[in-house]
């Protein structure tokens, strides 16, 4: 038998390249298949090989056997995700420069290839051009529609009152929660022409003793001719709304440390003193601050000041003062952080405050409270965890530990005279056999109560026995529902961090969109339990499906294919797959489909824009032992954050949770991540959806490819059929159409702006603001900039 000829310089080359890469996928692909995966990856590595020999023997017949290869992976990937190039890309962007390579003149003059035999290859290749120009003209995932107008005898909005309609007098414009404005100076033709107004400076930026979650969320509020905001360290600024200039600020000389799980301030309340108004008491209203301020602080404070000086209102509690570790059963700073602004009533100021998730089984209570707005006095509590939740503190009673908490702002509805609470789950999250059915009734539910006594009205409960931390992340939306039979639905929409939008009479708490209890995963981890079944919102954007090893992805075909292979390896059989010793698959994830944000409500046209997003975490229950203790260390503190290792002491089990990421960094599951959408509330349906954000900020390379990136902040929208966004990774601003969701204007913002944007009017002049300090464990640029942006004069 004559010898096989000897490899020139290139096909040698070559014959190793392919080799590697051939080695490489039939290895991970044999892992994958034995996890129940797909078999492409053993095949595709197998056909590389037989590539690879042929290149070694310098045989043209490797150029079919890879023209083959491309063809079946372009039909395997079709199959898998259809006409999607963003999912597409990873499953070619190896093959197809490989397959240009081998069609390169050097290439095949050393094969002796003829045209004829190149032309197979070359005709794979055009499939694969026709596929990716193809997929580049479409998006799946995109929908496409128009919003509802506003009609003829469009109704007054339910929380229409005497605020100027240049004003913004609370965290979501009005205490309905709809992040609605009636202005509309800017509109849909114009907004193209703003600019920057002014730009104003904090200088209040992350210290030494500042934990990683520092992030700047505040939306500030205006009345009458000044902008109220607070910054991280809940510096309480006040600025000419016109210029931006500083008029005063207070600081709190925040207590802080390493240790908070949160450093955040996002937003304070106004209150304003009316003709003939009374203290609880009876008695009459003091008069040294007939406008205030209401701002919390993270270790424990509330503060109320004089809106018109700063000064503190010297009636109110200890000298302005009030001090929120009164009764609590643990009072070490940093435990209990009120976050969020409260509600505030003609009478009763509504305080409610995050507690450290996933640290231990003795922390502060999640306690709800009522104060005399004038005085600070306590008038009621509503305790999440106590068989009676309105018993008052006495020397012998404090409130409970670690019962629910409410951290993000309450909703209230004046006529009603409820408080809407939108409740959060007993810590330690991740692990429930130790919880009591008096600590289970109002966890992870909308809390109606009267705000006179804290009376329960009613509660909805929207995740039963939650062990995935999905509570109500975000103030909830009140609309009025105008059908078309003339009937008027008092509803409250709450978005909730597994994708659901639960609609509910707001009088009574009954669905007004079905909610069916479905069955759910069971197999809890040893010493728990599980409900077996979960509501389901019938208005949606979770999932609709469970996620498959072909919803992963990667940067190439390698990170890809390790994806599949950590995807395969969890434990995942859709959502509410219970927390596991294996590992679990969180999706949506721990971070929420829904956060803070929530909607923006547009009562008149009724509907809702959303910006949800789309990351899979993985949570590991960690059994105790050596290096994982049931009890914390002396002196221990907060874990300064809420991923990563969480102690969970006084629990069977420590946890660790984190995104699905691939071993390079970036998500496993394929994009988009994150989007923004029009819900039509009359009809209950989402009406367009459209990938949001891009990978600007967060790739190597600063290419700007719009995938759909996620997103931490809110919408605002107005009258202007107008709404604007800064929450994405990427760092800009946004405005987009209402009635289609276009893209109509961006600008680049010099820091991340995880915040949601507001809007007033000063001398007949429309601003949009935007506070833009980053986030620091969502990875965006920290900064300390407020930004308002105007039309031009001439433009109005």
């Amino acid at each position: 038998m004559a010898p096989s000829p000897r490899p020139g310089l290139w096909p040698a080359l070559l014959s190793a390249l392919f080799g590697l890469i051939g080695l490489a996928l039939f290895g991970g692909g044999l892992w994958l298949a034995t996890l129940g995966g797909s078999a492409y990856y053993v095949i595709c590595g197998a056909a590389l090989l037989v590539t690879a020999g042929l290149l070694y023997r310098r045989s043209a017949a490797s150029l079919w056997v890879y023209s083959v290869l491309l063809l079946g992976t372009m039909a395997w990937a079709v199959q898998e995700v259809g006409l999607d190039f963003w999912a597409l890309a990873p499953r070619g962007d190896v093959l197809v420069p490989l397959g240009i390579l081998l069609l390169l003149p050097f290439v095949t003059r050393s094969l002796g290839a003829r045209a004829s035999t190149t032309l197979p290859l070359a005709a794979s290749l055009g499939v694969a051009a026709v596929v990716v120009l193809v997929s580049l003209t479409q998006d799946p995932q995109d929908i496409a529609g128009q919003l509802p107008q506003v009609s003829a005898n469009a109704p007054t909005p339910a929380d229409a009152d005497d605020q100027p309609d240049e004003d913004w007098h609370a965290y979501g414009r009005t205490q309905f929660g709809d992040r609605f404005s009636p202005l509309k100076q800017v509109n849909a033709s114009n907004v193209g022409r703003l600019k920057v107004a002014w730009v104003f400076r904090t200088h209040d930026l992350k210290g030494p003793n500042d934990p990683g979650e520092i992030t700047d969320e505040v939306t500030p509020i205006k009345v009458r001719d000044t902008l109220y905001l607070c910054s991280p360290h809940q510096i309480l600024w006040a600025l000419d709304a016109a210029t931006g200039k500083l008029k005063w600020k207070f600081d709190p000389k925040l207590v802080y440390n390493a240790g908070f799980q949160h450093m955040t301030c996002r937003g304070v309340s106004y209150h304003e003193t009316k003709a003939d108004a009374q203290t609880i008491d009876g008695t009459p209203a003091p008069d040294d601050c007939a406008h205030r301020i209401f701002l919390p602080t993270n270790d424990g404070r509330m503060f109320a000041l004089n809106a018109d000086t700063g000064e503190r209102c010297h009636g109110f509690a200890n000298d302005g003062e009030l001090n929120l570790q009164t009764n609590m059963p643990v009072t070490t700073v940093g435990m209990y952080e009120p976050t969020s602004p409260p509600v505030v009533t003609d009478k009763i100021l509504v305080v409610s405050g995050a507690v450290t998730d996933n640290y231990s089984t003795h922390e502060p209570s999640g306690v709800t409270r009522g104060y005399d707005v004038y005085t600070g006095k306590l008038v009621w509590s509503f305790d999440t965890g106590n068989p009676d939740p309105n018993q008052a503190p006495s020397p012998d009673h404090k409130y409970t530990p670690n019962s629910p908490n409410v951290w993000i702002t309450a909703s209230y509805d004046p006529k009603l005279n409820m408080v809407y609470l939108p409740t959060g789950v007993q810590t330690p999250d991740i692990w429930g056999g130790n919880r009591t059915p008096d600590m289970e009734r109002y966890a992870s539910s909308i809390v109606a109560l009267d705000a006179d006594t804290g009376k329960l009205a009613w509660s909805y409960q929207t995740v039963h026995h939650d062990l995935w931390d999905m509570d109500i992340p975000s103030q909830p939306s009140l609309i009025d529902i105008h059908r078309d039979d003339g009937t008027v639905v008092p509803a409250l929409y709450a978005p909730a961090k597994t994708g659901n939008i639960f609609v509910l009479d707001r009088r009574t708490g009954t669905p007004i969109v079905g909610a069916p209890e479905t069955p759910v995963p069971q197999g809890a981890a040893p010493g728990d339990h599980l409900s077996p079944t979960q509501p389901f919102s019938d208005l949606t954007f979770r999932p609709k499906a469970k996620l498959t090893d072909a919803d992963m992805w990667g940067a190439t075909m390698f990170d890809e294919l390790a994806c599949r292979i950590i995807f395969k390896r969890l434990r995942y059989d859709g959502p509410f797959t219970p927390p596991s010793l294996q590992g679990t698959l969180v999706f949506p994830g721990n971070l929420g489909m829904f956060e803070w944000g929530g909607l923006a409500v547009d009562p008149q046209r009724q509907i809702a824009i959303a910006n949800p997003i789309a990351i899979p975490f993985v949570s590991r229950l960690i059994p105790r032992g050596p290096g994982n203790p049931a009890n914390p260390p002396t002196g221990a503190g907060g874990t300064g954050g809420e991923s990563g290792v969480q102690p969970q002491y006084g629990v069977p089990y420590g946890v660790t949770l984190n995104p699905l990421l691939s071993p390079i960094g970036i998500p496993c599951k394929e994009p988009g991540w994150g989007f923004i959408a029009g819900v039509d509330l009359k009809t209950n349906t989402i009406v367009w959806k459209h990938r949001n954000g891009t990978t600007r900020d967060s790739s190597p390379i600063p290419v700007g490819f719009k995938v759909g990136v996620p997103s931490l902040g809110g919408p605002l929208v107005t009258a202007g059929n107008i709404a604007f966004l800064t929450a994405t990774l990427d760092r800009y601003i946004r405005a987009y159409d209402v009635t289609t969701g276009k893209t109509l204007w961006e600008d680049r913002l010099p820091a991340g702006g995880q915040s949601t944007p507001m809007t007033y009017a000063v001398g007949g002049k429309q601003f949009i603001v935007t506070a833009d300090g980053g986030h620091g464990s969502f990875g965006t640029k920290l900064g300390d900039y407020i930004i308002a942006y105007s039309l031009p004069d001439e433009a109005h």
